[in-house]
């Protein structure tokens, strides 16, 4: 089998070779995302839920779904998990009585607050390496790399996918 001939530098800047060292990286910090919040006794659908309702307050459940990135059947499976494990309660929404809204119990508060606080420390130790300035301009770059993803994405043509 012939040697493939070793990248050169302008390889290393194109879209494919970047997509490429994002999606490692990303896949990398995801499991170690999902062996801290595992090792709290919690899932990760479960955990952003509480998250969420920890940082943002009482949610309905499509809020909180558009906030985890779960669709509305995952929602509803990891509400009720939550709510019979006496960490959620649901409550009529005033605005729409078509849905409901989310909010922690006191179990809830307690736990979140110690998983989060330990979440947090785990997800520091990854980005540990990158000075302050980095950590900023990973931030900006990762955004800005993010909204012209959306962009194209809302500007596809249903046959651009397929």
């Amino acid at each position: 089998m012939p040697k493939r001939p070793p990248a050169k530098n302008s390889d290393k800047l194109q879209g494919v070779h970047l997509w490429l060292l994002l999606w490692r990286a990303e896949r990398a910090v995801e499991e170690h995302a999902y062996r801290s919040v595992r090792g709290l006794g919690l899932g990760i659908s479960d955990f952003g839920v509480m998250e969420a309702l920890f940082h943002k307050g009482p949610l309905t459940v499509g809020a909180i779904g558009k906030k985890v990135l779960l669709t509305s059947g995952s929602m509803t499976a990891a509400v009720d998990r939550l709510e019979r494990q006496g960490l959620v309660r649901r409550a009529d929404d005033p605005a729409d009585r078509r849905s409901c809204i989310v909010h922690l119990t006191d179990a809830g508060q307690a736990l979140i607050v110690d998983a989060f606080i330990q979440h947090k420390a785990d997800m520091e130790r990854v980005f540990a390496s990158l000075s302050v300035e980095e950590r900023g301009l990973l931030g900006d770059l990762l955004r800005k790399v993010g909204r012209e993803a959306v962009s194209l994405n809302d500007t596809a043509k249903p046959n651009d996918t397929e």
